[in-house]
C-alpha cells in the first residue's frame, strides 16, 4: 500500500512539474524502469526519487530516457516491412501525396527504415513523415541519424529479409565507429514532440506506425491512443502496431479490419463505428 502511494506521488509530481504523463503506463514497465533509475542514483525509495526529481531539472532530464526510450534497430521485424512493401505500398501509390505518422519514433531507426522503403518504391518525394516522440533527447538522436557501427550487421540482414532492392551501403556513410544515415532520407521528415497521453490530433494520415509502444501503456491509455489513431487516419487508411500488440481488446476494435494478423497491419473501417462516422 505504501509503495502504491509513493508511486502515485512520484508520477503525479512528474506530471505537475514537467508535463510528462506516465500515470497510465503499464505497472510492470514502470516497476522495471523506476527500479533501474533508483539503482543508478543510489536511492532507496520513490519518495526520495520524487524529492530529487522535483528539485533538480538536470537529473530529471538525465533519467527521462529510461522512462521513454524503447530499444529498436533498422528494419526491426523485417517480415512487417516486407508485408508493408508487398501489400500496402501498392495502395499507397494511388495517392497523389502521403502523410505518414510514426508515433513513438524513439531514436529514429524506424523512420530511416521506412524512408528507405519509400525511396525504393518511388514514394519518398511525395511523402511527408511526421516522426513524434515524448523524449526530446531521442528526437535529437533521430534527427542526427547516427548509429553505432555494430548495428550495421543487423541492418544488412534485416534489409535483405525486408525485400530491400539495393544495397544497405547506399544509405549510410561510415565515420570512425559510427554509421551516419544519408541526409536525403530525412528531407521529408518532420520531427516533433507529441505525447500520446495528453496531446491531440494534428494531421490526417494515410499510414500510422506505432509499433512496440502500446505495450508500455495500461488499457485506458491504449484506448486513448487508439482513439487518436482512428481520428487521425483518412478513410480506409492503415495502422501498424507491434508484434505483441493488437486492436482486439480495445474498445475501438470494431473500427479496424485486420489485414495482416502476423504483422499487425490494420485498415480503418469505412462504416459507422464507435465515436462517429468514418
Amino acid at each position: 500500500m505504501i509503495e502504491s502511494v509513493e508511486r502515485h506521488l512520484l508520477l503525479e509530481g512528474i506530471y505537475l512539474k514537467y508535463g510528462y504523463d506516465f500515470r497510465q503506463y503499464s505497472e510492470v514497465a514502470l516497476n522495471r524502469r523506476i527500479d533501474q533509475i533508483m539503482k543508478s542514483l543510489g536511492i532507496q525509495s520513490e519518495v526520495d526519487l520524487l524529492a530529487i526529481v522535483l528539485k533538480d531539472f538536470e537529473i530529471f532530464h538525465r533519467i527521462l530516457p529510461t522512462f521513454t526510450i524503447t530499444t529498436s534497430e533498422m528494419f526491426r521485424d523485417p517480415t512487417f516491412f516486407l508485408s508493408l512493401r508487398q501489400n500496402i505500398v501498392p495502395i499507397l501509390k494511388t495517392y497523389a501525396n502521403l502523410n505518414i505518422w510514426i508515433a513513438g519514433c524513439s531514436t529514429g531507426e524506424e523512420v530511416h527504415s521506412l524512408a528507405i522503403l519509400l525511396n525504393e518504391e518511388g514514394l519518398l518525394e511525395r511523402s511527408t513523415i511526421f516522426a513524434t516522440d515524448i523524449n526530446t533527447h531521442a528526437l535529437k538522436m533521430a534527427k542526427e541519424g547516427i548509429y553505432n557501427i555494430d548495428s550495421i550487421k543487423d541492418f544488412t540482414r534485416n534489409y535483405v529479409a525486408a525485400g530491400g532492392k539495393g544495397s544497405p551501403s547506399d544509405y549510410y556513410t561510415v565515420e570512425y565507429n559510427r554509421a551516419r544515415m544519408r541526409s536525403f532520407l530525412r528531407e521529408n521528415v518532420v520531427f516533433a514532440e507529441h505525447n500520446l497521453a495528453t496531446d491531440g490530433v494534428f494531421i490526417e494520415a494515410n499510414l500510422i506506425l506505432c509499433r512496440n509502444v502500446l505495450i508500455y501503456f495500461n488499457r485506458e491509455l491504449q484506448d486513448r491512443a487508439m482513439s487518436l489513431f482512428h481520428q487521425s487516419l483518412a478513410p480506409r487508411c492503415f495502422l501498424a502496431l507491434g508484434s505483441k500488440e493488437t486492436t482486439r481488446f480495445s474498445e475501438f476494435a470494431d473500427n479496424f479490419n485486420c489485414l495482416d494478423k502476423e504483422n499487425k497491419i490494420y485498415q480503418k473501417n469505412w462504416l459507422q463505428t464507435k465515436n462517429g462516422v468514418n
